[in-house]
C-alpha cells in the first residue's frame, strides 16, 4: 500500500505548561513527515494572538509547512483581512476558513454588521487575497443544517468560491466518510476530500464533542469504550480502533490522514506506527 499523506492539528497553548506540551507534541509528530500541519482558532475568536504565535514558532522553528485557522466570529472584514495579511507576512500560504463557533453561551452565530456573513464570503476573499484555502467539511449532519443534503449544498458553494481542500469532521466508521465522498462526487465537488481522524484520548470528552457537532457514536463503540475505561484498556482500544478505521479508509482509496491530535502525540503516533508508517524526516531546527 502507498504511504498516504499526513497532517496534524494543533491548538494554541493558552500557559507555559501547555506550550511545552504543544512543542512535545510537535517535535514528537514531524518526524512522519507530514504534508502540513494546522493550528486551531478558538471559539469566537479568543486565541486568535496566540494562534498566530503558534504558527509562526512552528514555521520557524521546525520547516514544517503550517496552515493557520481563521474564523469570521466577532470581527469585522477589516480585521479579518488584517489577521490574513499577518500570516502572509509571516510565510503562511494556506488557511483553513471556517465561519467559526460564536463565543461560549451565545447561541447561533450572528454575523457582525460589518463582518463576513459565513464561510462562503470568506473563502473569496482569501482567494482574492492569493492564498490556498481549505474548507471545513461534515460527514454527517451539521446541528445548524436543515439536513445533510443542505451540507453538502454549502461545501459545494465554498469549493465553487475557491476552497480546494476539505477536512471532515471525526466520525467512526468508513462508511461514513464514504457515503460523504460518493454525496460529494454526485453533487460535483471535486476539491480534495480529507478525512479528520480523532484518536480517543478521553471518552468522556469525546462523547461530549460528539453530541455538540453531531458525530454518530455506534452502540459498540460507546459499550467498547465504557468497558475499556472500567479495565484500564481505553489507550489500547483507541489505537486499535483509529487504526483499523484509517486502514479501512486507506482500502477505499483515501490518500490522506488528518489527525486531530489535541496536543497528545501518543495515540496518533502509535495509529501511524500501527499502520506502517515510519518517521522520514529531521527537525530543521530544534533550538
Amino acid at each position: 500500500m502507498t504511504r498516504p499523506a499526513l497532517s496534524f492539528e494543533f491548538f494554541p497553548p493558552k500557559s507555559l505548561p501547555q506550550s511545552f506540551r504543544l512543542w512535545d507534541c510537535v517535535t514528537a509528530l514531524a518526524p512522519l513527515g507530514p504534508d502540513f500541519v494546522s493550528v486551531t482558532y478558538g471559539a469566537g475568536g479568543t486565541t486568535r494572538k496566540l494562534t498566530h504565535e503558534a504558527v509562526e514558532a512552528i514555521g520557524a522553528q521546525t520547516g514544517l509547512d503550517v496552515a493557520a485557522h481563521l474564523t469570521c466570529v466577532e470581527a469585522s472584514k477589516e480585521e479579518t483581512l488584517a489577521i490574513a495579511d499577518q500570516y502572509r507576512a509571516a510565510g503562511v500560504n494556506r488557511i483553513v476558513a471556517l465561519r467559526g463557533d460564536p463565543p461560549r453561551g451565545a447561541g447561533r452565530f450572528v454575523a457582525q454588521p460589518d463582518g463576513f456573513s459565513g464561510s462562503v464570503e470568506l473563502v473569496g476573499a482569501l482567494v482574492d487575497r492569493g492564498f490556498d484555502v481549505t474548507v471545513g467539511a461534515y460527514p454527517e449532519r451539521h446541528p445548524d443544517a436543515v439536513d445533510h443534503a443542505a451540507d453538502i449544498e454549502h461545501l459545494k458553494r465554498k469549493i465553487d468560491a475557491g476552497a480546494d481542500t476539505a477536512i471532515t469532521q471525526f466520525f467512526f466508521e468508513a462508511e461514513t466518510f464514504f457515503r460523504f465522498r460518493d454525496a460529494c462526487e454526485k453533487a460535483g465537488i471535486d476539491a480534495t476530500l480529507i478525512p479528520g481522524i480523532l484518536p480517543v484520548e478521553n471518552w468522556t470528552g469525546t462523547r461530549r464533542f460528539a453530541q455538540a457537532c453531531g458525530t454518530t457514536i455506534p452502540p459498540i463503540v460507546a459499550d467498547a469504550f465504557e468497558n475499556a475505561e472500567r479495565d484500564g484498556g481505553a489507550d489500547l482500544l483507541a489505537t486499535a480502533l483509529a487504526t483499523e478505521l484509517c486502514d479501512d479508509l486507506l482500502q477505499g482509496g483515501v490518500e490522506h490522514l488528518h489527525f486531530y491530535t489535541l496536543n497528545k502525540p501518543e495515540l496518533t503516533r502509535d495509529v501511524c506506527n500501527a499502520l506502517g508508517i515510519q518517521p522520514r524526516v529531521k527537525l530543521q531546527n530544534v533550538a
